[in-house]
């Protein structure tokens, strides 16, 4: 039997054009979960929430909505002294761990996402340190990401793969720019049966190594219907292979991601909560050139 396929963003507080005018930031997420039933909170990269807070999502989300949370930036090394990678404090591991705890609790916490910054390559070093994320997180489904394109050599590909299945692991499957050796191949595998995860970063390669303003200059990016079909039959296999998938839209310029992510739903044959119809101005898609669905690029 084929596995479940979720559909959903990264982050909620994004979406120009998604909200309707007015609505308060603090009723982004119930609204938002009106639509689609799991969320990638980026947020936690930035800074660790309070345990209330993560406790305020689940009041504020259906009983069977779900969070991936993406792991704070010392945790996946992107934190650096003297030119090197630091280790996470103590204080920095407890406190991730605490604001796990409400969401653990109400069963809504999905899956923890380690976005591994560039320079984290292939080595002796970076493997162990994969190794130990099971110890940190033993009883949660974990995906790691490559953005070190080492990884993806031939002579490294099998030990990563291997180390991913042993520990139980989810390698992210990625869609981006192939562009220098900060880029990571589509690698289309399964390495952790309960869940596989697929990014969709867009494919500006002109903003890729960009620093813009804001994350949605990097991502700046919608893609073409056809763009989105071209990989059902990927995803028809990881649903095979994998107990679910999750399919999350981090091109998020604009509404470009909730655009894109109710495109694939349609695609798919998928149910979401509500129909992209019953969107404020909401049409139905179109295999045309790209337009936005509801809304207006501001």
């Amino acid at each position: 039997m084929a596995g479940r396929i979720l559909v959903g963003t990264c982050n909620w507080s994004d979406h120009q054009g998604f909200y309707p005018e007015g609505l308060p930031p603090a009723d982004r997420l119930s609204y938002y979960a009106r639509y689609f039933p799991l969320v990638e909170v980026d947020s936690t990269y930035y800074g660790i929430p309070p345990p209330r807070r993560t406790a305020n999502w689940v009041d504020n989300t259906p009983e069977s909505f779900l969070f991936n949370l993406k792991a704070y930036r010392s945790l996946t090394y992107h934190e650096r002294e003297g030119g090197q990678p630091r280790e996470p404090t103590p204080s920095e591991e407890s406190q991730f761990a605490a604001c796990l705890i409400p969401l653990r609790e109400s069963g809504k916490l999905r899956a923890l996402h380690y976005q591994f910054p560039p320079w984290f390559g292939a080595s002796p070093l970076n493997l162990d340190r994969l190794t130990r994320l099971r110890e940190r997180h033993p009883h949660d489904l974990v995906i790691v990401e490559m953005r070190n394109r080492s990884w993806a050599d031939p002579d490294r590909l099998g030990q990563l793969l291997d180390l991913l299945s042993e520990s139980r692991i989810s390698l992210c499957v990625v869609d981006e720019p192939q562009l220098g050796s900060g880029s990571f191949p589509r690698l289309v595998e399964v390495t952790d049966r309960r869940l596989t995860a697929v990014r969709f970063h867009g494919r500006n390669s002109s903003t890729w190594y960009a620093r813009g303003k804001t994350s949605g200059d990097r991502f700046n990016y919608l893609y073409r219907p056809e763009e989105l079909r071209d990989w059902e039959p990927d995803i028809r296999r990881l649903s095979t292979e994998a107990d679910e998938v999750h399919l999350l839209f981090n091109n998020n310029r604009s509404n470009y991601a909730v655009v894109n992510g109710l495109q694939m739903a349609e695609i798919l044959g998928l149910e979401l909560p509500t129909s992209i119809l019953d969107l404020p101005g909401g049409q139905p898609p179109t295999d045309g050139a790209p337009q936005l669905p509801f809304g207006s690029e501001r």
